[in-house]
């Protein structure tokens, strides 16, 4: 039988619809103002801590609408931002320095919902407010790295091969000058370096001297590396610290948009953005007294580095292993209560820390924490110079063989501990981060986007409906539903992603397929219409229209996917979020103006005797 649909495809589209319909509804309830509060170093939220925090409240007569703990952290919920930033500014004086207060806001969602999994879309920082930064990662620090370890090895493998050389030293642009004391040394080394170091270039040598850079290759390698790197390490810094729904992503080539929707205090997102910590072990030279330490008589392999105390110590400048091979840190208290870290290494880590500690026996190693700060001064340019920060803050005698396990001990600072474990576990930068541009977004003119956003969908919206509706009759008021179905079947998808986050062009993608969605019902009608000119019959012309038209939507549909599909590989941030709501648009346009509208088509003329259709 023409145009009939089977019990089962009604009952399927009927769900569809409901569970879009459950999980586009949270959008509608809004958000409450809210204040989240975070443990910072060896402050863990508890019981004991809300209780401290209501006692705040309850002295400065503040009323709250709920407070939450949940997952280590504190939610206080407000009815107005008045009493938010009254509350905020009774909380950050009361609490100091020892938690992260942030101003947020929490979806008004009822428990029936919440039970149901059923949340609002998150929502970009151009629609809800907050604190945007652009870092840039200091290159120069991870590149002059490169040329130091570039430096040893060539050292090394010159000593192994028992080539004779007078001077190596460092040029500018991350080159190398190697001095050699005759013709003979000179080509040995030309010709090892050429065979066994494909990243460097040989761009001169004359009058036995060789002049080495790192490839223009290499270098894009080590960029590419290290911001794909430090994004992966915010974001789990970020994530580590509480901050919900932080957006980051790679601007340039060397820079790093960070944007934390819902907070406004600049002052507490540097405080969790700015720690870039790492570590290194290193091997103790014991073979300097202290006479030499005195006078700065340290031979060329060895360096001085100070405790916390301010004590001396002679280390290896080869770093043995650094902290980008820690995959987890944990605090705990070791079998006499003293405090430590518990540290995993990958495998890689592993066998070079098995290797050192097996060929190391009864020998010095120490753990040197090293730290990048912004103290204030800046270049001439006005870029931010940072301050490399150095401690060692463990010595331990190898008294056996480890690899992928081990402990720090000997830290007597419970808050350093905690803080370095979570330091750690977060991962440690790859180069140094600046902060050369910040600011903030306010919660006001988010809601102004918002509403201006609705008013444009609306507006399209309406104005498709009464269109379809004059033109096409009752054809326009099937289309029109299907419209509204797909308004709220890609709402309800959008609420359902995950990692999905809404921005003002994310709000343009879903105006764009509106008109698709009409787009694709015009061709139905007018099909319908050629096919009923033709002398085909109502129920064949309807069969034949929604048949012919079939291939001209998914023709039409599908240039659209593939330059939605380049925009998403090639752009970032909002650019993502304008593609992925395109991309959802044109799925549920497709499915409501096919399959939805030929639903109800085939429900009120699917095998009945009809003498006209109204279209």
């Amino acid at each position: 039988m023409l145009n009939h649909y089977p019990i089962w495809k009604y009952l399927i589209l009927i769900f569809v619809l409901l569970i879009s319909i459950i999980y586009t509804i949270p959008n509608f309830y809004g958000e409450y103002p809210a204040i989240q509060i975070t443990g910072l170093k060896e402050n863990i939220i508890n019981k004991k801590t809300l209780n401290l925090v209501a006692s705040f409240l309850k002295k400065e007569k503040i009323i709250s609408k709920e407070i939450i703990l949940k997952n280590g952290k504190i939610f206080i919920c407000f009815n107005n931002s008045d009493t938010q930033m009254h509350a905020y500014d009774v909380l950050t004086v009361g609490l100091g320095n020892k938690y992260i207060v942030t101003l947020n806001l929490i979806p008004a969602t009822p428990n029936w919902l919440r039970k149901l999994n059923s949340k609002p879309i998150k929502l970009g920082l151009d629609l809800r407010g907050g604190v945007h930064f652009l870092m840039e990662i200091d290159m120069d620090k991870i590149l002059s790295k490169i040329q130091e370890k570039t430096i040893n090895r060539l050292v090394n493998d010159l000593q192994k091969k028992s080539i004779k050389y007078s001077n190596i030293c460092k040029l500018d642009n991350y080159s190398i000058r190697i001095i050699f004391l005759n013709k003979n040394s000179f080509l040995k080394a030309k010709s090892h370096i050429t065979k066994h170091y494909d990243e460097l270039n040989i761009t001169n040598d004359s009058n036995n001297i060789l002049k080495i850079s790192i490839t223009d290759k290499k270098i894009r390698e080590v960029k590419n590396n290290v911001i794909s790197q430090n994004i992966n390490i915010i974001r789990n810094r970020i994530n580590q610290l509480g901050i919900l729904e932080a957006l980051i992503h790679y601007q340039g080539s060397d820079r790093i948009a960070v944007e934390m929707p819902g907070i406004q205090d600049i002052a507490r997102a540097k405080n969790i953005l700015g720690a870039t910590a790492t570590l290194e072990f290193r091997l103790i030279n014991n073979n300097i007294d202290q006479f030499a330490i005195i006078n700065n008589n340290i031979p060329n392999d060895s360096e001085i580095k100070y405790t916390k105390y301010g004590d001396p110590v002679v280390l290896y400048k080869n770093v043995v292993l650094t902290g980008d091979h820690i995959t987890d840190a944990k605090f705990n208290f070791d079998e006499i209560g003293n405090p430590q870290v518990t540290i995993d290494l990958d495998s890689i880590g592993g066998s070079i820390m098995y290797k050192f500690t097996h060929d190391n026996q009864d020998k010095w190693m120490a753990t040197l924490f090293v730290e990048y700060e912004d103290i204030g001064h800046k270049y001439d340019n006005g870029r931010i110079i940072l301050t490399k920060s150095e401690k060692i803050i463990n010595i331990a005698k190898i008294s056996g063989v480890f690899g992928n396990k081990f402990r720090i001990t000997g830290i007597n600072d419970l808050p350093e501990v905690r803080q370095l474990s979570l330091l750690l576990r977060a991962g440690t930068l790859l180069a140094p981060l600046k902060i050369v541009e910040e600011r903030i977004i306010g919660p006001t003119l988010g809601l102004k986007n918002i509403k201006k956003g609705i008013q444009a969908s609306l507006a399209g919206l309406f104005t498709s409906i009464i269109f379809m509706v004059l033109y096409y009759r009752k054809f326009g008021f099937i289309a029109s539903s299907a419209l509204l179905a797909n308004l709220i079947l890609v709402i309800g998808i959008m609420s359902l992603l995950p990692g999905m986050t809404l921005t003002m062009p994310g709000i343009a993608g879903i105006i764009l397929t509106l008109a698709i969605a009409v787009d694709a019902n015009v061709l139905i009608n007018e099909r319908i219409k050629e096919e009923l000119k033709n002398g085909r019959s109502i129920q064949q012309a309807i069969h034949r229209g929604y048949k012919g038209a079939l291939s001209s939507i998914l023709d039409a549909n599908l240039t659209t996917v593939i330059t939605i599909t380049i925009l998403y590989i090639v752009g970032t941030g909002v650019i993502k979020s304008f593609a992925i709501s395109t991309a959802i648009g044109i799925i549920t346009s497709m499915f409501s103006s096919i399959i939805g509208t030929r639903a109800i088509v085939n429900l009120l003329y699917g095998g009945k005797n009809i003498k006209k259709l109204s279209i």
